[in-house]
């Protein structure tokens, strides 16, 4: 296929396979841009099952229009050759990167674009049905992108009448296992695995699991059968991510918790309000990180006024006064009333300004005292003693 044209895409390279379809590298002819090219291989191109297959996919993405869900251009079919048109990534999937814990900082600015990303599916009444780290992208700039729609769920049901004929289903690694239910077996939720009616509530679980195995680098659910996998997702409890990983924040193990609840009723009902525990999660993270370092290390943070109030306080000076001085440590120690405030980080124009304070104070002070001295020494005489004299 390199070098030749399907369509107005002429084929530059092979980027991967799969059992959907052999993707390359193409150029776009028509608008001169760079795109990959989804192709069904020619064994499957008269069989109608991979066909409808192939159209869903195209179909689900196409109805989305989302910076983390990849783009499709069109479908279409020259010479027997099915292909979709969808833009070129540059990165590298989600599975590559899983070989360990994922930093908590990055899981979390992920999570939230791959939650967003769902809450826009499932409103258009789209349920992924095979959502796993193999199915989402990261580019080059770490954005995530959510793949492969070929086992998508119409709410409409358009194109749902085939699915009795889409029963394949693949457990992780190389195995796979014909003849049980449609997804990935070790990410399936557990009314997927009973063969139970669906809908995006089965993706939040599967995004559970993801989100698991990105904090702890193993899966939640395992048995080296299909069978014990699927005992394990319908009977068993996973182990907890934090004794796993200590560097887990209990948040976000509450998050995992609640999206891999085995019942539908007690997981998170829409992934938006998974995406909005993962933002608090984010905000108060970041929180706690700007209170225990600030946000520039050359200021002195504020004391708690329980801190404050713990600290020797010296004695007040008289009312006008302040006591002012300029420490090596550059902050200038000001007394004010016992509880109300402690240390005041300032610049050199900040004890410029309390130099020149009390200088002035110091001189108002004088200023009083000479008039006391030279108008207040004597005692005033009663009124009708008093003489006047002119001394001008």
């Amino acid at each position: 296929m390199i070098g030749r044209v399907v369509s107005h895409y002429r084929i530059l390279s092979e980027l991967g396979r799969g059992g959907m379809g052999v993707v390359y590298a193409a150029e776009d002819t028509l608008l001169g841009r760079q795109a990959a090219l989804k192709c069904l291989p020619e064994q499957y191109a008269d069989d109608p099952q991979w066909l409808a297959r192939f159209q869903r996919e195209a179909r689900a993405a196409s109805a989305l229009n989302h910076p983390n869900i990849c783009t499709i251009y069109e479908i279409g079919e020259q010479d027997g050759h099915w292909f979709i048109a969808m833009e070129l990534l540059k990165g590298r999937t989600l599975d590559r990167v899983m070989t360990r814990p994922v930093p908590i900082q990055q899981l979390v600015e992920w999570s939230i674009q791959i939650s967003d990303a769902l809450d826009v599916a499932h409103r258009q009444g789209i349920v992924h049905r095979d959502l796993k780290p193999s199915n989402i992208f990261l580019t080059e700039r770490d954005q995530p992108k959510v793949l492969d729609f070929g086992l998508a769920k119409f709410e409409d049901g358009s194109l749902d009448g085939l699915d009795s004929a889409l029963r394949t289903a693949s457990l992780k690694g190389p195995l796979t296992t014909p003849g049980q239910t449609v997804g990935t077996i070790a990410y399936m939720s557990p009314e997927q695995v009973r063969g139970d009616e669906l809908d995006g509530r089965s993706d939040l679980f599967s995004f559970g699991t993801v989100l698991y195995q990105m904090v702890t680098a193993r899966m939640p659910f395992e048995g080296k059968t299909s069978a014990m996998t699927f005992d394990a997702i319908l009977n068993r409890d996973p182990v907890v991510p934090s004794d796993l990983n200590p560097e887990t924040p209990p948040a976000l193990e509450r998050i995992i918790e609640k999206a891999l609840e085995k019942s539908v009723d007690f997981r998170y009902q829409h992934a938006s309000d998974l995406c909005a525990d993962l933002k608090r999660l984010k905000r108060d993270s970041s929180g706690r990180t700007m209170s225990r370092r600030g946000s520039d290390p050359s200021v002195t943070p504020m004391p708690s006024p329980a801190a404050v109030s713990a600290q020797p306080v010296s004695e007040q000076p008289p009312s006008g006064q302040i006591s002012a001085g300029l420490p090596v440590s550059g902050t200038a120690d000001v007394n004010v009333p016992a509880g109300s405030a402690s240390r005041v980080s300032t610049t050199p124009r900040g004890h410029l300004n309390a130099v020149w304070l009390g200088i002035g104070a110091l001189c108002v002070a004088a200023l009083g005292f000479a008039g006391y001295w030279f108008f207040g020494r004597t005692r005033p005489v009663p009124f009708e003693s008093m003489r006047i004299s002119r001394v001008t």
